[in-house]
């Protein structure tokens, strides 16, 4: 059994999150980190909200509200949304807690003695009517180095280059489109330069990554600049230095703070668990530190927008703060650290031709999605159509269509028919004739025991789309299998020891391409399971859990639960005679009206 960390992308805290957030990192993190549950690795999946920065406290501002009241009600917003997708962390938290704060200055005090944060005068962007910072991803203007004419000012996202918001041309705050003044200020920086030839190192040796990742990421670091780590903000993680701890004017920047948040969020949950020491096994960088030998892995899911973020500077901080990189230095109380195994970077989901912009209310948000659709319809949509390998669009018409004819036509109607079929006939799950299998039943038997490899391994790749796709060409064959053996036809009472025998290999491969599926869909999954006369638990859920802060600060709900329990990734014999009723459907036909609904509502 080997440790992965499945590091979800932390959604910020000024807004409900959309489908197109879920489908980049929520869903396919999902799925992954189930599937590896099930195959019997230890998993940790941790994540939680992003929620420093002036964005929040511009957007408190503009609400009357404190940016902690601010990010308190989306946090709480959030962590229902992901509940409600059956999201399985094993910690959802927030970086407003102290046990953050901790190891974010833990990590900051680890570079600065390392000589990778070093303080430099440079201009910062005020704004004229209210005398205050404006973050660098609030200034827009022309790219001086390709001439995008709305590049930010932390990154272009046109040809990827890191920015400076003095260096744009006809630079503009993006809250009020005034023009900002640029004053002197003193801040640390992180010796991005100074790191350059480690990350490279490291990234030379990186396979199995989407190539446009890793192209995109090698191609940074011909031109990495030192970036800045503080700002002149009053909402943020103190800076941990003698003469700058007690300034309020003076905080860490928000995505310093919010990548180091994988680590603080497998420090909490280790210490919520009764281990302190239990995140170790997911971080140690040196495979000696684990009695057994074995080495952990890491797997970043996020949007391609993150991408930067994830291969490039969260690395850049793990070599620093474990010593390496040209000014060399010693690891800091935590060791040296692990970096991550793979970025897993999903393309952009679309809306009906359209970027989803919440405040050009080109958006559907998850909490409206599930009052209105099941969470495994979304699931399924973002596991057979999402992003993960280049845009994708969502339309109603294709959501409506791939429900349909896919879920209710497909698997829902397997379901349904093979164990109406068996409830009405026998009552129960039948046995198997002592006059053996067919040929056509072995060859069912054995398509559906091939796919758990098939499946698997797919997923173990990031190849998520592949692998339903497998999954439910399992569910065709058994669809197939049951038209052609047309047990419905066997009403003598000579032929009913057939009809059992059919039904059984068709409940067989139902329980098996069941379980092929809880990934995917673990709510239908446990339905199904139950459906089958099963009992317990076959796919955990995740609970809100309201917790108190470890350190003292104020309380606030976590997302976690038990994933010890559950379905096994292996064919799993079904046993005869378990009783059965008539079932009722586990998905939703939807009518062809809500399309023109949902359209009038994007519309209006």
């Amino acid at each position: 059994m080997s440790h992965v960390l499945a590091a979800v992308a932390w959604p910020y805290a000024n807004g409900p999150r959309h489908i197109g957030h879920v489908s980049g990192f929520g869903v396919p993190a999902d799925v992954f980190s189930r599937y590896l549950r099930m195959a019997g690795h230890d998993v940790l999946m941790v994540s939680g909200t992003d929620e420093h920065g002036t964005p929040i406290q511009v957007q408190a501002d503009s609400e009357g509200l404190t940016a902690r009241e601010l990010a308190d009600r989306y946090n709480r917003v959030i962590v229902a949304d992901l509940h409600g997708l059956g999201l399985s962390y094993d910690l959802f938290t927030r970086t407003t807690t102290r046990n953050h704060y901790a190891v974010v200055q833990e990590i900051f005090e680890g570079l600065h003695r390392n000589g990778y944060i070093v303080p430099k005068v440079t201009m910062g962007a005020i704004s004229p009517s209210t005398g205050r910072t404006l973050p660098d991803r609030y200034i827009e203007g022309t790219c001086p180095i390709c001439g995008y004419d709305s590049a930010r000012g932390d990154q272009c996202d046109n040809c990827g280059n890191q920015l400076d918001p003095v260096d744009l041309i006809n630079p503009r705050s993006r809250i009020n489109g005034e023009t900002p003044e640029f004053v002197e200020t003193e801040h640390f920086f992180l010796d991005l330069p100074a790191l350059a030839g480690a990350l490279a190192r490291w990234l030379d040796g990186r396979e199995g990554w989407r190539p446009n990742v890793l192209r995109f990421s090698r191609n940074l670091l011909d031109d990495l600049q030192p970036r800045a780590i503080t700002r002149d903000l009053e909402w943020g993680v103190p800076i941990p230095l003698d003469g700058w701890r007690d300034r309020t004017d003076k905080r860490i920047y928000v995505w310093f703070d919010a990548v180091i948040g994988y680590l603080s969020a497998s420090i909490e949950w280790a210490r919520r668990s009764g281990d302190p020491e239990a995140w170790r096994r997911w971080w140690a960088a040196d495979a000696e530190a684990d009695p057994a030998g074995d080495v952990p892995r890491s797997y970043y899911f996020m949007g391609k927008d993150n991408i930067v973020f994830h291969s490039v500077i969260w690395p850049a901080l793990l070599l620093g703060y474990s010593g390496e990189g040209d000014r060399d230095g010693k690891p800091g109380q935590y060791g040296r650290l692990h970096l991550p195994t793979e970025v897993v970077s999903s393309e952009f989901l679309t809306m009906e031709g359209r970027k989803f912009s919440s405040s050009r209310q080109v958006v559907i948000y998850v909490r409206d999605f599930l009052e209105r659709y099941d969470a495994d319809a979304l699931r399924y949509f973002i596991a057979v159509a999402g992003p993960e390998n280049q845009d994708t669009d969502f339309t109603w018409a294709e959501f409506l269509r791939r429900n349909n004819d896919e879920l209710v036509a497909g698997w829902g109607n397997l379901v349904n028919r093979s164990i109406s079929m068996a409830a009405k006939n026998f009552g129960a799950i039948p046995p198997v004739d002592p006059a053996g299998l067919t040929e056509a039943d072995e060859a069912l038997l054995a398509a559906v025991r091939a796919a758990f490899t098939t499946v698997g391994d797919l997923i173990g790749r990031h190849r998520q789309k592949q692998a339903i796709g497998e999954a439910m060409r399992v569910v065709a064959e058994a669809n197939k299998y049951l038209s052609e053996q047309a047990p419905w036809k066997l009403k003598a009472e000579a032929d009913k020891p057939r009809m059992g025998t059919i039904l059984h290999v068709a409940l067989q491969a139902v329980s098996d391409a069941n379980i092929l599926l809880t990934p995917f869909l673990p709510h239908a999954a446990q339905k199904i399971h139950e459906l089958l006369g099963g009992t317990g638990v076959h796919a955990p859920m995740p609970s809100i859990v309201q917790v108190e802060d470890l350190d003292g600060g104020p309380a606030y709900p976590v997302l976690t639960g038990d994933y010890t329990v559950g379905a096994r990734w292996e064919p799993t014999p079904i046993e005869a005679g378990r009783p059965l009723a008539a079932p009722k459907p586990v998905f939703r036909k939807l009518d062809p009206s809500i399309v023109e609904e949902e359209l009038a509502r994007l519309a209006g």
